[in-house]
């Protein structure tokens, strides 16, 4: 729904200032993929000199209505969320009913936010989908069939669909075919400059690693399941998430209290630091559109094993990145983990400020 933006809207255009709202289910201090990536290109351009705003919602009503992160002005709004999941919000559809942009860029399928991003006035409308194909249970994937019937139409008012993958982007097309023209693929990075002289924390075990948000789907229960067959190992699980506690009962019940830690809330210094300490990285996830947390890894030269379902198979060069298929035993997967070493990683993997670069390229398309 383009519009013609009033003359000071123009004069912005015309001296190379955008103003940008990012969209999307939940923002800096929650953690994620899709937060991120809006975190990192952002903040990015806000030092650039545009006028970024963030849209986006809390469902537990504890952090601030509105505050300024890094020159980036972010706005929340109250939002049913069960099972952190949908981030169902009207107050925010109502609130983009008012605003205008230059850009509007919504990010996530899976959640109301991107699909109530149209809502404002705009110029272009960017989109990230970070799609699974399916939800992540049975129900959800019910759910994520029905909701398809509105979510089209996300695909069809976009100027711009924005895949982290190829196999991303082949979800997109196989699921959305009428609109495959409008893919491009962007994957997220890293912030290379961070990575330099980290020191690892003293240990006297190898350790085994995982970072990121606790979900069935994310396979963290296979790592501990290893942990038998792996006596010389301890497990570091950092993240939160609701499979937290069904986690600590597996733990639990197979007596491994003692060789798992779990944590939560690091800086980020303290969580590069456990990359460089870990002697492995797992990821083995069921689906993912990325796998940044697996980027991080390999940029300290940490060997990683990871599921060779979803886009994470893109990571597997069957040296510094190993791969196992799903389902996975725990005997396989201790074998895996003791086969992954240190070696050169010999794909490319972005800088945060050329993934802003080459977004700012698709934002400025037809401005």
């Amino acid at each position: 729904m383009g519009i013609e933006h009033p003359r000071e809207k123009r004069v912005l255009r015309m001296v190379g200032r955008l103003k940008i709202i990012q969209v999307c289910p939940r923002y800096k201090p929650q953690i994620g993929g899709v937060e991120t990536v809006a975190e990192e290109i952002s903040r990015r351009l806000a030092a650039q000199g545009h006028e970024v705003e963030v849209v986006t919602t809390d469902p537990t009503g504890a952090l601030p209505a509105t505050e300024t992160i890094d020159g980036v002005k972010v706005y929340r709004f109250p939002s049913r969320a069960p099972g952190d999941a949908y981030y169902f919000s009207l107050p925010l559809r109502r609130f983009l009913k008012t605003q205008s942009c230059d850009v509007v860029h919504a990010h996530g399928y899976h959640a109301f936010p991107a699909l109530f991003a149209e809502a404002c006035e705009y110029y272009r409308f960017v989109f990230n989908p970070y799609y699974h194909g399916r939800g992540h249970t049975p129900f959800r994937n019910a759910l994520l069939k029905a909701y398809r019937i509105a979510g089209v139409r996300v695909f069809r008012e976009t100027d711009a669909v924005v895949c982290n993958s190829e196999f991303e982007k082949s979800l997109v097309c196989r699921d959305f075919p009428a609109y495959c023209g409008k893919t491009r693929i962007i994957s997220p990075g890293i912030d290379k400059k961070e990575f330099a002289g980290l020191a690892p924390y003293p240990k006297d075990d190898k350790i085994l690693l995982y970072a990121g948000r606790l979900e069935e789907y994310k396979g963290v229960q296979h790592a501990v399941a290893a942990l038998k067959y792996l006596p010389d190992y301890h497990l570091i699980i950092i993240g939160r998430g609701p499979y937290k506690a069904a986690l600590k009962r597996q733990v639990e019940a197979a007596g491994l209290a003692g060789r798992v830690k779990f944590l939560e809330g690091l800086m980020r210094r303290d969580l590069l630091r456990w990359y460089a300490t870990a002697d492995t990285f797992l990821m083995l996830s069921s689906f993912e559109s990325f796998g940044i947390t697996v980027a991080e890894a390999l940029a300290v030269g940490t060997p990683c094993v990871v599921a060779k379902s979803s886009s994470l198979a893109e990571f597997v060069d069957n040296g510094l990145c190993r791969g196992v298929d799903l389902p996975v035993s725990p005997e396989r997967l201790a074998g895996e983990i003791r086969m992954a070493v240190r070696m050169p990683y010999t794909k490319e993997i972005l800088d945060w400020d050329e993934v802003a670069a080459r977004m700012l390229e698709v934002y400025r398309e037809g401005l």
